[in-house]
């Protein structure tokens, strides 16, 4: 079976991570993939491509789709003979379907990964392309995928169509992400801090989304009570070039405290030197694959009741509401708190669940079940 799927572009983010590792997990035997970024290639681009994956890249600038990334979004997909076609995210999900209706007879499933569009935060064209994609719900794919629960009742209100949509949560690898007493060692020492140094860390780009500024509230509020705690920031412009990260950090009095790694390719060694992890998520989270990493690493978390982080951390965690850096101070101090067995038998029940509830192979085999299931009624239909 040949499935093509359309993705509006392969930078750094949980969608397109989530096209990779899916990609590693399905059946090459079974499976030919072609992978189609309707904008530049992107650093995920090399990683999908180092699998065996083929990728195209329309250069499609942002913004509102435009003709041309059409026509050249058909050509690749008539070239490629597809027997499904899977789309991520709205831009994709837009074009790619349209562009498989005008030059495939193949079933088209619609990928959603964001959990809100506030007006104030989201641009405008991304919302005209959601209300488009809204009417288009019952004519054009055959299956909309929600990564969470929360998407699919948020796109749900918003007008899609609720009976062709599906829950299949993001998927994490249990082998990558895994406890590690050496890396934990070994981050204290690159960093030059005394090996019972505790690290609490949080993983995330700047963007308002991820809300740097409660972390770094919570974390100075944290820090005045528990002196043998340091804090880890890592993601795309987390460094000493981010003047408002940096003075945000500094208005603390607590720099020292902080470290600041930018974005780096070592995630999941990172991750499994952490004592805890942080999601201080504002908004627009779905399925943060943040937290099942750390958790997939025996790291218990604090996180925000944002998207279905609350779902995904269960009983192994502890969960706060967004934008209240005193409630995320607090919890973090609880769990600091804990007897050092108590905080690892959490981490534990974390790694336990993500095993039982999102690892990546049973996620992957629910897609390719689902693959299947809509090209053989396809070929019925079509016989």
């Amino acid at each position: 079976m040949r499935v093509a799927h359309v993705i509006t572009g392969l930078g750094i983010g949980g969608a397109e991570t989530m096209l990779y590792r899916l990609l590693s997990a399905l059946p090459r035997a079974e499976l030919e993939s072609l992978v189609v970024s309707l904008s530049s290639p992107g650093p995920m681009a090399e990683r999908i491509t180092a699998i065996g994956v083929p990728v195209a890249s329309l250069g499609m600038s942002r913004g509102l789709p435009q003709p041309f990334a059409l026509a050249h979004l058909a050509r690749e997909l008539r070239r490629f003979r597809p027997d499904l076609v899977q789309t991520w995210m709205y831009h994709a999900d837009l074009l790619g379907g349209v562009a498989a209706r005008l030059v495939t007879s193949a079933p088209v499933v619609w990928g959603l990964h964001n959990s809100t569009l506030d007006p104030a935060r989201t641009p405008w064209s991304t919302r005209a392309v959601v209300a488009v994609c809204a009417r288009l719900s019952r004519r054009i794919p055959q299956s909309i995928l929600s990564c969470s629960e929360v998407a699919r009742r948020v796109h749900q209100s918003l007008g899609y169509d609720a009976a062709r949509m599906t829950v299949i949560p993001n998927g994490f690898d249990l082998g990558a992400f895994r406890p590690s007493a050496a890396d934990y060692a070994a981050l204290r020492a690159e960093l030059g801090l005394a090996a019972d140094t505790v690290l609490v860390g949080l993983v995330a780009r700047w963007h308002p989304q991820k809300d740097h500024v409660n972390f770094v509230e919570a974390a100075a509020h944290t820090a005045r009570q528990r002196p043998e705690v340091s804090f880890l920031l890592v993601g795309t412009g987390i460094d000493d070039a981010n003047t408002q990260l940096r003075d945000l950090i500094a208005a603390t009095g607590l720099g020292q405290r902080f470290r600041l790694l930018g974005e780096r390719t070592d995630i999941p060694r990172l991750t499994a030197g952490l004592d805890v992890a942080v999601s201080a998520a504002a908004f627009g989270e779905a399925f943060p694959l943040v937290i099942g990493e750390a958790m997939a690493s025996g790291v218990p978390c604090v996180v925000t009741d944002v998207g279905d982080s609350a779902m995904m951390v269960g009983t192994t965690g502890r969960v706060v509401p967004a934008r209240d850096p005193a409630a995320l101070a607090a919890a973090l101090v609880e769990v600091l708190a804990l007897p050092t067995q108590e905080r690892r038998n959490m981490g534990a029940a974390a790694r336990a669940r993500i095993s039982t509830e999102y690892d990546l192979d049973s996620v992957a085999a629910r897609y390719a079940d689902l693959y299947r299931s809509l090209a053989r009624g396809s070929r019925s239909c079509s016989g």
